[in-house]
């Protein structure tokens, strides 16, 4: 049984992650609930093998008092800035690079071997070419994309300089319950406050992959278990792609509104908003691993639970 550390984890995925990692582990969590909440972790609250620390990485003695006073294998690093609108960058450099880098000084000093970080499609910028994980240059238009690439050159560094294995995971767009922010929950408070009329950031035009939240988790940790490389770099994701255009009308079909959707002639939603991107998943699947949802059955779902 390994004892684990999940950071950010009353968030998003972080919630849905340390249910999964209960499975033959102990798991503790650490969260600030400046976005996460205890409630997402409702399911696994009375589980023994769960301990919870309301604490903040950035907070020199409650991290330190918590390395102190436990035995730590491996990391799931999660905390981060999850909404990538925002276009404050000390926002990313604090709640995501220099969380990173106090992590990764915690496993240099206290000799954990293992880190996993979650990453994004964000580092690679905006271009039209299919995005391999050995692509480059890599130019990062958001401040959130720029934190996540920073990140992941220290990961390596110090995974060279002190022999710790390391895991960089990078996310598509993840859709399911529990989200905090992104396109579906949005539409859908939208909707909540308004049914007749739907407003659209951008033209609608927009085209991403969408993987589903807890297929997500299913390959952060076939990853884990399965790759043994120093250095191990995973782009995590599904071979299409949907419109928001086309999540808008599932949106409202599902909410059983007669809404106008509103569009705006923009490109993309927001400054550092990159309006399309195409993932190889190729790696990955050599591997052994494939969602078993399209992009829009991953939407699909996330309606429907997140409903």
């Amino acid at each position: 049984m390994k004892k684990i550390l999940v950071t950010g984890a009353a968030g998003f995925i972080g919630s849905h992650l340390c249910e999964r990692l209960l499975e033959g582990n102990e798991v503790m969590g650490i969260d600030n609930l400046s976005n996460g909440k205890l409630s997402n972790l409702s399911d696994i609250w009375g589980n023994f093998n769960f301990s919870f620390y309301q604490y903040d990485i950035l907070h020199k003695g409650q991290i330190n008092y918590f390395f102190d006073n436990n035995q730590i294998d491996t990391i799931f690093h999660l905390a981060a800035n999850s909404d990538i609108s925002k276009s404050d960058p000390r926002v990313d450099i604090d709640t995501t690079f220099n969380t990173t880098l106090v992590l990764l000084e915690k496993c240099r000093e206290y000799n954990i071997k293992e880190f996993v970080f979650a990453s994004s499609s964000a580092i690679y910028g905006e271009t039209e070419d299919v995005l391999t994980e050995d692509y480059g240059p890599l130019n990062p238009v958001s401040h959130y994309g720029a934190a996540k690439l920073a990140s992941e050159a220290f990961i390596n560094s110090y995974s060279y300089n002190y022999d710790i294995k390391s895991w960089i995971c990078r996310f598509p767009n993840v859709c399911g319950e529990h989200a905090t922010h992104g396109v579906i929950y949005d539409f859908i408070n939208k909707l909540r406050r308004n049914i007749l009329v739907l407003d659209v950031l951008g033209n609608g035009n927009q085209i991403k992959p969408y993987i589903y939240v807890k297929e997500l988790v299913d390959a952060i940790l076939f990853i884990w278990k399965n790759t043994n490389e120093r250095l191990n770099i995973y782009n995590i994701g599904v071979d299409s792609r949907t419109t928001v255009r086309e999540i808008a009308e599932m949106v409202v079909s599902e909410m059983g509104g007669d809404t106008i959707i509103k569009y705006d002639s923009n490109d993309r939603g927001w400054m550092g908003d990159v309006p399309q991107f195409n993932f190889s998943t190729e790696k990955l699947k050599k591997r052994g691993w494939s969602p078993k949802l399209t992009s829009n059955e991953a939407i699909e779902t996330a309606i429907k639970a997140m409903l």
